[in-house]
Order: C-alpha cells, then sequence, then structure tokens
C-alpha cells in the first residue's frame, strides 16, 4: 500500500478512524520516562539504513484498529502509567488518524505522550497539522537514524536526533534515566524486547 492509499484508509464512512498498529506494549520502562504504554505504528516510507524495525516499513502489515479501540487500550492497563510512548515505523505518515487519537488521550486521560518521528523538525513543522500535534505531545523526538551516528543512549537513537521539550512536564535528565533495553516475558510466555538498543538473540 502506498502513502497515499493508506492515508485514505484512516476513515470510513461510518465515521470511524483507523490506525495501522504494529504492536501495543501495555508496559514498558525502556520507551521513555516512567511506566508506559507503547504502541508501534505500522508503515515507513523514510527508509533509513540500519533502522531497528525494518518489519515496520510495509504500509499494508499490521492490525488495523479504530482511534477508540487504540484508547480502550490504554483505559483498560491493568498496572498505573504516566504515560504513552508512540514510535514505528513512521507515526507521522498516519497523520490524521494519530492525532485524532492524541486529541481522545489529551482530553479523557491526563497521561504524557512521547513521540518518536523520522521527520526532521523542519519538515514537521511544514505539515499543516505542525500546530494540532504540538498541543498534544509533550517530547517529540525527531531525525533520520543515521546509522553511522548510532548513540542508543537517552532514548536517541543516533546523534543527529533532536530532543523537543513542547511542554514543562518533562527535562532532559528524565529521559537520560531511562533504561537502553528491556526484556519482557508476557504472560502468555511470549518474550519481548525493547528499547532505544534493543537486545539481540
Amino acid at each position: 500500500m502506498n502513502q497515499s492509499s493508506s492515508s485514505a484508509i484512516e476513515n470510513d464512512p461510518s465515521g470511524a478512524t483507523w490506525l495501522h498498529v504494529h504492536h501495543f506494549l501495555p508496559y514498558s520502562y525502556a520507551n521513555g520516562p516512567g511506566a508506559r504504554a507503547v504502541f508501534w505504528l505500522q508503515g515507513c516510507s523514510l527508509g533509513c539504513p540500519g533502522c531497528f524495525n525494518p518489519g515496520m516499513h510495509p504500509f499494508n502489515g499490521g492490525e488495523l484498529i479504530s482511534v477508540e479501540q487504540a484508547l480502550q487500550r490504554i483505559l483498560t492497563v491493568q498496572e498505573p502509567i504516566e504515560g504513552i510512548t508512540i514510535s514505528g515505523g513512521e507515526p507521522l505518515q498516519q497523520r490524521q488518524a494519530l492525532l485524532a487519537f492524541l486529541k481522545e488521550v489529551r482530553e479523557r486521560t491526563d497521561l504524557s505522550v512521547l513521540l518518536f518521528s523520522g521527520f526532521t523538525w523542519d519538515e514537521i513543522q511544514r505539515f499543516p497539522q505542525a500546530a494540532e500535534l504540538a498541543a498534544y505531545v509533550d517530547v517529540l523526538i525527531s531525525g533520520r537514524y543515521i546509522e553511522s551516528q548510532h548513540l542508543a543512549h537517552g532514548l536517541l537513537g543516533s546523534t543527529n536526533k533532536c530532543l523537543h521539550f513542547l511542554t514543562d512536564r518533562y527535562a532532559l535528565q528524565d529521559l537520560q534515566s531511562v533504561p537502553e533495553a528491556e526484556i519482557i516475558v508476557t504472560e502468555t510466555g511470549e518474550i519481548l524486547m525493547s528499547g532505544i538498543d534493543p537486545l539481540k538473540w
């Protein structure tokens, strides 16, 4: 699916708005400050060499869920969380649905929002939705991953990436204290490895 057809599927005649989700993790300590739920969105055309998540590049993969379903996954997390993290894939290639989701999160919870994007800050500012995005996000991490500048610390995959603190909810030290990786064993026995520098078998 190309980008234009992906955008077209974000809304349907019933009024539902849809997100392509690769994976949802209800509880994580390695994807932002404190305990957080994490959505990895499906689809990315930026093609950064050495990307951590190549399986999330195709636009026709993942699970299609409505914004309300995504919100309910957040609201029904059993353990207390302080925020959500949105990664991918490239979340801003699903801007319409993502903004609808983040609007609901802001209006119906007190959770913080951390967003990863491979787009640069200048590119993001040229999106028509830039101001709306800034209203719903506490921390934005922007920029392509550059393999030769690999860092994997403080939530920065490479040294060229930029941190944007859009509210005063977090400061630099909050991100620097986030562990680089975690291993999670789910109730079904699935082993998940996550973080800015996830372990490999």
